[in-house]
């Protein structure tokens, strides 16, 4: 059941930003959006800029240290805004868990289309995984970043994670899911034609079903476990549902979850919303149980 947190949530968001992604005429519009609202950092957590695999970034650590697993996390914002400042309330929220994160900056479009972004986060992984077992996790856009990541490190032959979270990714850009009908009223944050104009900027005339940009179209056999939180209500609700199945099929692990009324990336609202909270300790426990050698 969800929270009456968790209402009035779905209803700040559905007032107060959805509108406004309505109105965006471009995706530099949307991304101003994506960008205006400043959460206060989780405290507690140091956050330090560096580079992995030459990739810009910043560290993400409890402020008391101690070197717990590492997790490169993928940050959203429709590949075309956000960044690791932004998304402090999830990273800090992992390093408050026990975990040592590396967020890149990764490149955005429209002014770095596919493949910039994907490349980014694989130069991110190998610098991650030559230091040995780590987790990857991501949101929206990152989520689908995640996905895309461990299709090219298993096509390439390079390390995979332990484990990987995912929260409400995009996994196809077709947008064939009935989800994005079905729920084209009830997702508090996105209309499904204003999220045409962010795929076209990422792609940039790429061919939509290349799993590298809608994962839901790879071969998901010999994935790592992998978790998904989405809302019931999102019109991104089935870009989980059916990956989730698919890898299923193919002998993945995975553990899928609805969570009603919430809106988009709920696990921003961890100072506030209950139901963030309950998904992100609920991540960070299955990072945990798939450590290597964990007991399960």
């Amino acid at each position: 059941m969800a929270t009456l947190r968790a209402y009035f949530a779905d209803w700040i968001i559905r007032t107060q930003v959805k509108p406004k992604l309505a109105r965006a005429r471009d995706p530099i519009e949307v991304r101003r959006v994506f960008e205006a609202a400043r959460l206060p950092d989780p405290p507690g957590v140091r956050f330090t800029e560096g580079r992995l695999g030459g990739v810009a970034g910043e560290w993400v650590e409890a402020a008391s240290g101690g070197g717990g697993p590492r997790l490169l996390y993928l940050h959203g914002g429709g590949f075309i805004g956000c960044s690791p400042r932004t998304h402090r309330p999830i990273t800090g929220a992992f390093a408050r868990h026990g975990f040592r994160l590396f967020v890149p900056d990764y490149r955005l479009a429209p002014e770095h289309p596919f493949p910039a972004a994907l490349d980014d986060a694989a130069a991110a992984w190998a610098g991650m995984a030559a230091e040995g077992p780590a987790f990857v996790a991501g949101d929206s856009a990152g989520g689908n970043l995640s996905l895309a990541l461990m299709l090219r490190a298993k096509a390439e032959g390079l390390p995979l994670p332990a484990a990987a979270v995912l929260f409400s990714p995009a996994t196809d850009m077709l947008g064939t899911g009935p989800s994005m009908t079905r729920n084209a009223r009830r997702d508090a944050m996105f209309d499904p034609s204003g999220m045409a104009p962010l795929v076209e900027a990422y792609l940039a005339g790429h061919d939509p079903a290349d799993p590298l940009v809608s994962p839901l179209y790879g071969d998901p056999a010999g994935l790592p476990p992998l978790l998904f939180h989405v809302g019931e209500r999102e019109v991104l609700r089935d870009d989980s549902v059916r990956f989730a199945e698919k890898a299923r099929a193919a002998g993945v692990p995975v553990t899928l979850k609805l969570w009603p009324v919430v809106p988009h990336v709920w696990q921003m609202s961890g100072a506030f919303l209950p139901e963030a909270r309950r998904s992100l300790a609920e991540a960070a426990a299955f990072l945990r149980d798939h450590r290597p050698g964990a007991a399960r």
